[in-house]
């Protein structure tokens, strides 16, 4: 993994992607003590970043093996970024999705034409039932985040917040990122590497399920003691990445771990002042950039909004938070 492979990936995705903007309010500013800009990967295609990492893998295949189709596990964006992907290729694409993941991510995969398979977290291992069904049908399997070519397109992100972030003067803060198994902050960490130095990664994830913040701490990789009850479905894997966790133990600071109200307040406030929609794993980063401000340093904070998927039902339920 190297910024070779992110800028070839970026090649792939021009005129695919969209490049999204970076935010700013005056309001978050005074509620966080600092300069706060955002990141709103929550319009990106298909409501996520993960658009990116799913074009830039089924791009990166060759042609023969494509065209048999494609095959993913995820609680859901990552589900329609290789649905809405796959089907701009052309091929068709099998969705594993936990069984409880949210409606409307359920209902916008299958929308996007990918053929969802459902599994209980708690009880069945989703990458044994890839693997067997990627056998039996000969399609390709891509991985949420332990993938190359994935990691690679999600690193595009960081090309466009180095950019971004020198519009704005900025060229010394830290980047918090909405955090699972670690594609996009292992891939926005090796972007800024390269071009913005200055700017250091943070993986933000939510309390109790924080295996990165640990396994950070660790110097090893620890596991999640389980698997679901948080509303920051998103995010929520049993551990780091073999591929990403080496790349954020060499580049990232410190993880941060928020509560599940602060993440629900950070949707209220992006909704009120960014105008913007972001689902509570979506929100992660910009709760830790406005409630966890003695643990950032500087001035300044660059935050992800990795998505906007969010149930009718939860965002009701964030909107109504008193703050």
């Amino acid at each position: 993994m190297d910024i070779a492979r992110i800028e070839a990936a970026a090649k792939r995705l021009a005129g695919h992607a969209r490049r999204t903007p970076l935010l700013s309010s005056p309001f978050l500013d005074e509620i966080a003590g600092r300069r706060i800009l955002v990141k709103a990967e929550c319009l990106q295609h298909t409501g996520s970043f993960k658009f990116r990492g799913a074009w830039s893998a089924i791009s990166a295949l060759d042609p023969e093996i494509r065209k048999q189709g494609v095959i993913a596990f995820s609680s859901g964006n990552h589900a329609q970024g290789i649905a809405a992907a796959a089907r701009m290729h052309g091929i068709p694409a099998v969705i594993i999705m936990p069984s409880d993941a949210p409606d409307a991510k359920v209902a916008g995969t299958k929308g996007l034409g990918g053929d969802v398979v459902l599994y209980d977290r708690a009880s069945e291992d989703r990458d044994a039932i890839g693997a067997r069904l990627a056998a039996e049908r000969g399609l390709t399997l891509i991985k949420p985040f332990d993938e190359p070519e994935v990691i690679a397109g999600q690193g595009t992100c960081g090309l466009e917040i180095a950019e971004q972030a020198a519009e704005a003067g900025v060229s010394e803060a830290d980047v918090i990122v909405c955090c699972g198994g670690g594609g996009l902050t292992s891939g926005i960490a090796l972007a800024l590497e390269a071009r913005a130095p200055g700017l250091r990664v943070r993986p933000a994830e939510p309390e109790g399920f924080d295996d990165v913040k640990r396994s950070l701490a660790a110097g090893e990789i620890a596991r999640n003691a389980q698997l679901s009850g948080s509303i920051c479905d998103a995010i929520v894997t049993p551990q780091p990445g073999e591929l990403t966790f080496p790349i954020m133990r060499r580049l990232c600071g410190p993880g941060l771990a928020v509560s599940e109200e602060e993440a629900l307040k950070a949707m209220q406030l992006a909704f009120r002042h960014l105008k913007v929609v972001a689902e509570p794993g979506g929100a992660v980063a910009l709760a830790a950039a406005l409630f966890h401000g003695d643990e950032i340093e500087g001035n300044a904070v660059v935050c992800t909004i990795s998505g906007g998927n969010v149930d009718p039902e939860m965002f009701k339920r964030a909107l109504d938070l008193p703050l």
